[in-house]
């Protein structure tokens, strides 16, 4: 696939402009959450794959340093009316003793913002040999996607008492169909709801736009998610999955893609969020558009960006659009955790059973992620225990304050589960 930016970008080299962006890339095995140490990774322009810009190794936690990388200018992905794309495309390819080769096409690198780029590696088969390849299409907002099909935003549901779920869970995993519903060919892959939550986001607006935009968006994500999974939507209709990767009936979700971190970061401190009206129990399946191609019933994706920029609040979008009725609701329930946050921060001078358990999963953390320092699990939130934390949270991508905060407990948790499994579904 040919990179469209490749020449501007070589130009504004030549220029010396700054414009870039940053890269950090996580390796990490199929089998469990198991980090890939010294794996080599080569990156260079999608359009001129064969001269590579940066090749780098990743350390103990299967990370790589941040490496910054030539981007359009930031303005061009702050405006609809531009033919020029508004992110620069790089292929990464990583490869490690022991594995397969993974092949990502297509990463795409905003200017002034920190990308997150994910690889999983496949531990070699006995007889093959094959890279893995990974191709990451078009931004939603810069390439061409068939408009999504209306909806209304509350789903009949029959009061027979066969409604599987009275209260809404936030699930610890979603199956996601990569096709239309009707395209029996098509893979379903088990995501983690975060996962696929920022995966959606960074798939649909830019990480650019104002925080406001950012976070009025996720929570439309979210609330659309959610009312798939409550009302079984697909399965009702004898299907096995959860929710489609097409725009027509879903939202575009592409397997291996890069996130950006100011999404991961909201995603994790709200993902327990939705959006309700009164007197309605299921999450409400919230319609919404690129706003400028296509118009439709729910939030302009453009639109808010604008609105953000002029002041609004998340909620203010949100009821801009939808109506002021619409307010932001919160789950009782997140599945697949071992115990809840415990409605507050834990910091140094904290004490009790809260955190030893946080102690005990950060040591068996520390197993796969030996950067990370062990405990003595005593219950007291003493230097060495923030210690730990701080680390935790630079490896994955959160603010370094040591705290362990709202976002920090649940990546803990989730990071932990994902670790103790001996296999992953999928």
């Amino acid at each position: 696939m040919p990179d469209t930016t490749l020449t501007a970008l070589q130009e504004q080299e030549n220029e010396n402009t700054v414009n870039a962006g940053t890269l950090k890339i996580s390796v990490v095995s199929s089998l469990g959450l198991l980090p890939v140490e010294n794996a080599a990774v080569s990156i260079s322009y999608t359009g001129d794959p064969t001269e590579p810009l940066r090749i780098v190794t990743t350390d103990n936690s299967g990370r790589t340093p941040v490496i910054e990388l030539p981007a359009p200018p930031r303005e061009l992905s702050l405006q609809p009316e531009n033919e020029q794309q508004p992110y620069s495309e790089y292929n990464i390819e990583v490869t490690a003793e022991g594995y397969e080769p993974v092949l990502v096409s297509g990463s795409e690198i905003l200017a002034d913002e920190l990308s997150l780029q994910p690889i999983v590696m496949n531990p070699l088969a006995t007889t093959e040999d094959e890279e893995k390849v990974v191709i990451i299409p078009a931004h939603t907002l810069f390439g061409d996607f068939p408009p999504k099909i209306p909806e209304d935003e509350i789903k009949p549901m029959a009061e027979t008492g066969e409604i599987v779920l009275s209260r809404v869970v936030i699930p610890e995993y979603i199956i996601v169909h990569d096709g239309v519903p009707s395209d029996s060919t098509a893979r379903n892959y088990w995501v983690r709801y975060k996962d696929y939550i920022k995966n959606v986001a960074s798939c649909e607006i830019y990480s650019t736009w104002p925080e406001n935009a950012i976070y009025a968006n996720i929570l439309v994500i979210m609330s659309f998610t959610l009312n798939r999974v409550y009302t079984e939507w697909y399965r009702n209709q004898g299907y096995d999955f959860t929710i489609t990767s097409s725009t027509a009936y879903d939202q575009k979700w592409v397997y291996g893609r890069n996130i950006y971190r100011n999404i991961d970061y909201l995603v994790d401190t709200v993902f327990a969020n939705y959006l309700s009206r009164p007197g309605v129990r299921q999450p409400i399946f919230t319609s919404y558009c690129d706003g400028k191609r296509v118009t439709c019933r729910g939030l302009s994706q453009w639109g808010s960006m604008y609105l953000a920029s002029e002041g609004y609040s998340a909620i203010e979008i949100i009821r801009y659009y939808y109506g002021n009725d619409m307010y932001i609701n919160t789950a009782d329930i997140i599945s697949g955790v071992p115990s809840s946050w415990p409605g507050y921060d834990l910091s140094q001078g904290a004490s009790g059973d809260k955190v030893r358990q946080l102690q005990i999963q950060l040591n068996r953390i520390a197993r796969n992620y030996p950067a990370i320092p062990t405990v003595t699990p005593d219950g007291i939130y003493g230097p060495a225990t923030a210690e730990s934390v701080r680390i935790f949270q630079g490896i994955f991508n959160l603010p370094q304050t040591g705290v362990t905060d709202y976002a920090t407990w649940y990546e803990i948790s989730e990071i932990y589960v994902g670790v103790s499994r001996i296999s992953e579904p999928g």
